[in-house]
């Protein structure tokens, strides 16, 4: 996966806006609140880790090439590392999976204020 494909993905989904974090991470957000991270550079580069569901955490993190996520596991965080090659066609799902969960959890009023998209 790379900076550009995941960029183009989220662009148009309401209230997303990215910042580089920690050196190395591009950190895609809806309303301020994280929902993926993509390292561009440095040791980790092109690991990507995003939120999932509570109750699918273990099952991601029994698959070869996901681990938690350094830092936000206890949140129900995974990194995809790029040895995991996984296909765009699965990738991007998860990706607004990650979004939606954030999402729900945000005010009612900052979710209307967002609309839907």
């Amino acid at each position: 996966m790379d900076q550009a494909t995941i960029e183009a993905w989220v662009r148009d989904w309401p209230g997303v806006t990215h910042e580089i974090k920690w050196h190395d991470d591009l950190v895609f957000m809806v309303a301020g609140k994280m929902f993926c991270v993509y390292c561009f550079q440095g040791k980790n580069h092109g690991q990507v880790s995003f939120k999932v569901e509570d109750a699918r955490f273990l099952a991601f993190t029994d698959r070869p090439h996901i681990i938690p996520a350094p830092y936000m596991a206890r949140a129900h965080w995974v990194s995809v590392l790029p040895s995991a090659q996984m296909p765009a066609a699965e990738m991007r799902p998860l990706l607004r999976h990650a979004y939606e969960l954030v999402r729900a959890k945000l005010p009612k009023k900052t979710q209307r204020e967002l609309g839907s998209g």
